[in-house]
């Protein structure tokens, strides 16, 4: 094999690592996936052993900050004594045995983010943005890379940050910030944003484009703030407008100022696929990439790509543990058109936080009934929306689909047949689609043509082989608890 880049997230949350060679990725995952802790900031050993399978003979060791500049904002922001971050890494890893001797080089957040998109992407020139909640200072970035270098542009940081001020209001809204956005997301399709006005005369100020500023410090959270507004979905579309208002501004920014008509975007507010059905149909750009796992655990990867500068490949997001056992499809078709659900546990894990067919829970999409009867074995709320996967060829005929590709369940789309198929659309008739090729999953896609002859059916309710506030299943044996508690099969 050859010598190894290993890239490594970890001490704050989402802890991961990745593996690349001259060959290509070889190698990401998530840390969570074996601890069975959710969002766990810390390695595991068994994911260090799993990954060393892969990566032949390591040579370095990216980290994905430079803790040191992390420490002094921390210290600018009196979290000295809560903070995570150990100043010197080094000695964490060191802990761990194959990586103990590695020579370790620190790359800046925010480049990580920019890396991991666009030494990914198609493009060899892109504009490339990144947004998250806080790097060590940055929380907002503008980069134009061409060939293998990444001129940065633009930067906004801390305190000012979309991503504190979504997670701040995440946890007003009595959930989990840093876990829970996708749900504080989703919560928006049921309300009215009547406290926009409000929201922006206290807490944000939007100026001239590219300018975000806070009016207020969030990094200890709005628990406090107008303790008698208590409508969650309300304050959700509130700030769901105001942060689509502001990304609309910084990305047409983007493209007037960079000139490029190809997007990279990433950090963790890339994963608000709410916004990206906006954008993609903006038509800002001709393609937009956004790297299936845009957040901190991606971050791993783009710490190693980073320190090699090279554009790889991109192998699909299956890149995790290997459950290496037959699987027969045409059995899976038919027990979803029997009995409506089935869990899928084959071959290796989704890298990033979509489940995308190798640990799914499918289902039939028709009939009001499936919603509930899902999320009632996932453990989850009622008003929870759930994801189609269709076959990218009949992916227009069913919904309103954006003129970019869409198979990581990235962007959220209209239905055109809401009534048809209400267990994969939200309350306002939307859907956040997964195209499927065969290229791209032959067991899923053959899963799918299957059930479609079976039933007429052209699509499949794919959501994620887990309950709420677990990770996704990883092994056999989890699938098998999985199977066992929630009386579910599972392939």
């Amino acid at each position: 094999m050859s010598r190894a880049l290993v890239g490594v997230s970890c001490l704050s949350h989402d802890a991961a690592l990745a593996a690349v060679t001259e060959d290509g990725i070889q190698f990401a995952a998530h840390a969570e996936r074996y601890s069975r802790r959710k969002n766990d900031p810390l390695l595991h050993q068994a994911l260090i052993e799993d990954a060393a399978r892969y990566w032949g003979h390591p040579g370095e060791l990216a980290f994905y900050e430079r803790p040191w500049l992390k420490r002094s904002r921390q210290l600018y922001a009196g979290q000295y004594r809560r903070a995570l971050v150990d100043p010197r890494p080094a000695a964490y890893l060191r802990g761990f045995e194959p990586l103990r001797d590695l020579p370790i080089f620190y790359v800046d957040h925010h480049l990580s983010h920019a890396a991991g998109g666009y030494f990914t992407s198609p493009f060899r020139e892109a504009a490339v943005v990144v947004v998250d909640a806080i790097g060590e200072w940055d929380t907002i970035t503008v980069w134009h890379g061409r060939d293998r270098v990444l001129r940065r542009i633009f930067s906004t940081r801390y305190p000012h940050s979309v991503g504190l001020f979504y997670s701040a209001f995440t946890h007003r809204a009595g959930l989990k910030p840093n876990e829970e956005e996708y749900i504080f997301m989703g919560m928006a399709a049921y309300g009215e944003p009547r406290y926009r006005a409000l929201i922006e005369n206290e807490i944000v100020q939007l100026g001239p484009p590219p300018q975000f500023r806070l009016r207020r410090p969030l990094h200890r959270g709005l628990r406090g703030w107008r303790q008698e507004i208590v409508d969650g979905p309300d304050i959700a579309a509130s700030v769901q407008a105001i942060t689509e208002a502001y990304l609309t501004s910084l990305l047409r920014w983007t493209a007037q100022t960079v000139g490029s008509r190809h997007l990279v975007y990433s950090g963790g507010v890339a994963l608000n696929c709410s916004f990206n059905g906006l954008l993609a149909g903006m038509a800002l750009f001709d393609d937009i990439w956004i790297m299936p796992n845009p957040g901190d655990a991606g971050s791993a990867l783009g710490a190693a790509l980073a320190q090699l500068r090279e554009f790889v490949p991109w192998p699909g997001p299956y890149l995790g543990y290997d459950i290496d056992r037959p699987l027969d499809t045409s059995a899976v078709a038919r027990t979803l058109a029997t009995q409506g659900t089935a869990g899928l546990a084959n071959g290796r894990a989704e890298y990033g936080p979509r489940a995308l067919g190798n640990r799914s829970l499918l289902a039939d999409p028709r009939g009001m009934a499936m919603k509930e009867r899902v999320n009632a074995i996932k453990r989850r709320q009622r008003y929870r929306p759930f994801a189609p996967v269709v076959l990218r060829e009949q992916a227009a005929e069913l919904f309103n689909m954006p003129p970019v590709d869409a198979p990581y369940m990235q962007y959220v789309v209209p239905c055109r047949k809401p009534d048809e198929y209400p267990a994969i659309c939200h309350v306002d008739g939307s859907s956040r689609v997964q195209t499927l090729t065969r290229e791209q999953n032959p067991q899923l896609h053959a899963i799918l043509v299957e059930f479609q002859k079976l039933t007429g059916c052209p699509m499949l309710l794919n959501t994620s082989l887990n309950i709420k506030g677990e990770p996704l299943v990883n092994t056999w044996d989890d699938a098998l608890n999985f199977a066992a508690l929630h009386n579910v099969p599972v392939f």
